[in-house]
């Protein structure tokens, strides 16, 4: 009745923004496990009586496990770690809740200055997939632990859909909680890459995401770490005390920075699949280029085992005679071929919208770049090339805009230029 009652236009206009638009505050205690980081944050939304962001970061921090042994994550070595440190940052969090107010229900906080009078979170979020399942165990039943004892509802957030709204987020924390317009606005395009995953995804609202694009074998973090393990000498790989080879790989291949990536995009489909000789007597194949149904064919999907298996071949056929330049340029090749793969299902997925939804497609202007692997600024480079903003891969009549937003820098110590745009006619 009353869903009837408001779509015939009662109650007045007035009263229908403020019942559309005023909200209480809501603060939650979040918790993720998912990988080889234990994080813990605290979050609270703002109601829009005052000037205030709409959002604000009490207090966020994170320890990851030491996995350099394994030069690898190692799922027990990382249980390990999370159930060492989950519950002293847990303890640091609570620390950081707000002040109680009369209004509010509190907690009786203990810290290093004695008793303190926090507010009880009014939920508890934590990570449920998708991730290590001994590594969101050890998140989820502390969480379940916290949620029993508190009497408060439990959150479960999916890992990516979190990566493809951090940028929301962040709009969030600095916009005003009256006026502020939360960016990316939807529709957008998400471009997920990380060790665990690749996937290309459409966000048409807060709750609605279409995939359009997965990886078929290995996600594209695997690939450029087991490609390093492969390609960096091994006195490179035991001085950096690294396990993530992703960082470690792109410093080996642009020691000096951008200005050596000299990066030139193909101007035609064919030029994109064509094997480009080396000079060393090997060559890499773009992946999907050489399936059973024909070079020309064009699946919406990303795989990257193919190419990974080559580069391995490559390095154990060459073994000692393998030079330090020709391994800088087999990682600098290896690179290239991978995100020019990434570059080609946007530019399909983008066609396919067109087609989808002709005479009219929806008007998707950003694209967010999440995952580890976003932080590499050759990816950024492949997908920013001013070349491959007029020639590569044409897909549609007219001009799209699109604005390209990375991984925003709070969250990682690698961040890009997120004013870059670029159009693909």
């Amino acid at each position: 009745m009353l869903r009837l009652l408001w779509h015939r236009g009662w109650p007045p206009e007035p009263v229908r923004q403020r019942a559309a638009y005023s909200f209480r505050s809501l603060l939650t205690l979040a918790i993720e496990t998912s990988c080889d980081d234990t994080s813990v944050a605290v979050l609270e939304t703002a109601d829009n009586a005052t000037t205030s962001p709409a959002a604000k970061l009490h207090f966020h921090e994170k320890i990851t496990a030491d996995n350099t042994e394994y030069r690898g994550v190692h799922p027990m070595k990382t249980l390990e770690s999370h159930n060492m440190h989950l519950a002293p940052l847990i303890a640091k969090a609570l620390c950081a809740l707000p002040c109680s107010s009369s209004k509010t229900p509190s907690l009786s906080v203990r810290s290093d200055n004695g008793w303190l009078e926090r507010n009880k979170p009014d939920f508890i979020s934590v990570t449920r997939g998708p991730g290590l399942l001994s590594c969101l165990s050890a998140g989820l039943n502390t969480a379940k632990g916290l949620a029993v004892a508190w009497q408060v509802p439990l959150v479960g957030v999916n890992h990516m859909q979190a990566h493809a709204l951090t940028p929301r987020l962040v709009s969030a924390l600095e916009s005003d909680s009256r006026h502020g317009r939360r960016e990316p606005g939807f529709p957008f395009l998400s471009l997920l890459v990380s060790g665990g995953h690749t996937m290309l995804v459409h966000s048409k609202t807060l709750t609605h995401h279409a995939i359009f694009a997965s990886t078929t074998d290995v996600a594209i973090g695997d690939f450029i770490d087991k490609a390093a393990r492969h390609i960096l000498p091994e006195e490179v790989i035991l001085s950096s005390g690294e396990v993530m080879y992703g960082r470690l790989l792109e410093r080996f291949a642009f020691p000096n920075g951008s200005h050596e990536h000299g990066y030139v995009a193909p101007s035609t489909r064919a030029e994109e699949m064509s094997r480009k000789a080396s000079g060393w007597g090997w060559a890499l194949t773009a992946p999907l280029a050489e399936k059973r149904w024909g070079p020309e064919s064009r699946p919406t999907e990303f795989s990257f085992s193919g190419l990974g298996s080559t580069i391995e071949g490559i390095c154990q056929r060459r073994d000692k005679a393998m030079t330090l330049d020709e391994r800088v340029d087999l990682a600098r090749e290896a690179l290239r071929v991978a995100f020019e793969h990434l570059a080609s299902r946007l530019i399909m997925a983008l066609k396919q919208l067109d087609e989808a939804y002709a005479p009219a497609p929806p008007k998707i202007g950003t694209l967010v770049v999440s995952g580890g692997v976003a932080s590499n600024q050759f990816l950024r480079e492949v997908y920013v090339n001013p070349q491959s903003i007029t020639v590569k891969h044409p897909c549609a009549n007219s001009e799209r805009k699109t604005s390209l937003v990375p991984r925003y820098p709070r969250f990682c110590p690698y961040p890009f230029d997120v004013s870059t745009t670029f159009a693909m006619h």
